[in-house]
């Protein structure tokens, strides 16, 4: 996981949100879930809710095979409480195909660990990047540097 810099401090609600997305990059799903509460609700655009550890933990571990890589660049980071705002960019590398697209969530904390994760997308934006990458990917393939 990448940062843009921030004069101020993080809070401790952000810090917890910046932790998640580090274990996340470090494809450390078991470190990640001790940043969520037993009953965290993740809501994605488009997407089914999931609802509680062993869910998230199931969709987290799917996509932590082998072949697979997320990384995250959190642009801006803003707590206020127990709830922290996040604009970033997401990359998900599949085998050579790389998508990068723009996320924003919002997570609410409850006692120190993330309750609800709401991230919105556009399907677009994933498209675009998927076919850009793709792309890319097949452009180098016939023509190698």
């Amino acid at each position: 996981m990448n940062s843009t810099a921030d004069s101020n401090p993080p809070t401790e609600s952000a810090r917890v949100v910046e932790e998640l997305f580090a274990a996340l990059s470090d494809l450390d799903v078991d470190r990640a879930l001790e940043h969520l509460a037993p009953d965290i609700v993740w809501q994605n655009t488009g997407l089914p809710t999931l609802r509680g550890q062993r869910s998230v933990f199931r969709a987290l571990r799917f996509a932590n095979r082998p072949g697979v890589r997320f990384d995250a660049v959190m642009h801006h980071v803003v707590g206020n409480g127990d709830t922290v705002l996040v604009d970033r960019t997401d990359t998900l590398h599949v085998g050579p195909v790389r998508s990068t697209f723009w996320v924003c969530g919002t997570f609410e904390l409850r006692d120190g660990r993330i309750a609800v994760w709401r991230d919105r997308f556009s399907w677009g934006n994933v498209a675009v990047g998927t076919i850009t990458a793709t792309t890319r990917a097949l452009w180098r393939r016939v023509r190698p540097d």
